[in-house]
């Protein structure tokens, strides 16, 4: 059922525009990547700005669309939408990095290697955000679904308070057992390659075992994300666009920040604040507030709440 500013039968031609186009950059970006290297801080960081400024861009393009063909109030509101969704998204991706730095440390992937495994990873992440926001946006119509997704945050964001430093083992992971009962895996890896044929037979290298670790991840991962951006814009094109935009940006962001993300601790407090306040937002405030609690203060306090948790980690490193 469509609803919105933005129903999918009248914009299906810019969704698949949009998408064509992320397509093309990622072809580009890949291109730009064929051999394998390792990733400097230099080029980490001119590709996070590229990717940051691409976003910039496609919100202003948003507000000039939505000033022109909506009434007055419109544009500003669906921008800072995208910004909250954008902002909250890849607050939350860094948080994820956690997750895939340790997975490369446990399996000893090069860094030469980790921006071919990171690339696949993000063309897979953008299949399933699809298939998510999809589902998300035909249940997000009915009103016992947003309080049930409100209270999911709000569990959410209490458990990642309380796991602290708790973290993953790699090794434990479903997907590897799964794998490694179908297949035989070699011990080490082959070049860049996910599958090798010795002697005619197929064999899946650690590389393959690590994407398919982060692809589950990534998934678990948008269960949390996907209701969290739908708190704080009912718009499927904005949801799907910012969430788009934050995964560009995650591989080039994962090696500029690789080394030094223990130093980030407390950004896993500031999230979880943020997962209670959108938590609380959906299921309480927007039906005090007529159905819409003001996007303004809801930027204001998750940009508040994230870079505190920043500021807090930078002022007072963990030893």
């Amino acid at each position: 059922m469509d609803h919105g500013l933005f129903p999918f039968a009248e914009y299906w031609h810019f969704y698949l525009i949009f998408s064509t186009g992320i397509i093309g950059l990622l072809v580009m970006d890949l291109t730009a990547h064929r051999k394998e290297h390792i990733i400097s801080l230099r080029e980490a960081l001119g590709w996070t700005c590229i990717w940051i400024a691409l976003a910039l861009a496609f919100c202003g393009g948003l507000y000039a669309y939505s000033a022109a063909n909506f009434p007055p109030g419109v544009a500003r509101q669906v921008s800072l939408e995208f910004l909250a969704g954008y902002l909250m998204e890849e607050s939350l991706s860094v948080d994820n990095m956690f997750v895939f730095a340790l997975v490369f440390r446990y399996f000893a992937i090069p860094p030469r290697f980790q921006h071919r495994v990171l690339f696949y990873g993000v063309l897979g992440a953008m299949v399933f955000r699809g298939i998510f926001i999809a589902v998300g946006s035909a249940l997000i119509q009915f009103h016992w679904v947003v309080i049930g997704f409100g209270l999911f945050l709000i569990f959410t964001g209490i458990r990642m308070a309380m796991e602290g430093d708790k973290q993953m083992d790699p090794g434990n992971n479903p997907v590897i057992r799964l794998v490694r009962r179908w297949f035989p895996v070699t011990d080490e890896l082959h070049g860049n390659h996910f599958i090798v044929r010795p002697q005619g037979k197929v064999h899946v290298t650690p590389l393959l075992i690590v994407l398919l670790v982060l692809e589950t991840t990534d998934i678990l991962f948008a269960v949390d994300s996907v209701p969290a951006v739908f708190g704080v814009t009912k718009e499927p094109l904005v949801v799907y666009t910012s969430n788009v935009f934050a995964i560009l940006g995650l591989r080039s962001m994962y090696f500029l920040l690789a080394g030094a993300m223990d130093r980030f601790y407390a950004l896993k407090f500031g999230l979880a604040f943020v997962l209670v306040f959108v938590g609380v937002k959906m299921s309480l405030l927007d039906g005090l507030w007529g159905g819409r609690f003001p996007i303004g203060i809801s930027l204001a306090v998750i940009t508040l709440a994230i870079g505190t948790s920043i500021a807090f980690s930078l002022l007072f490193p963990k030893r």
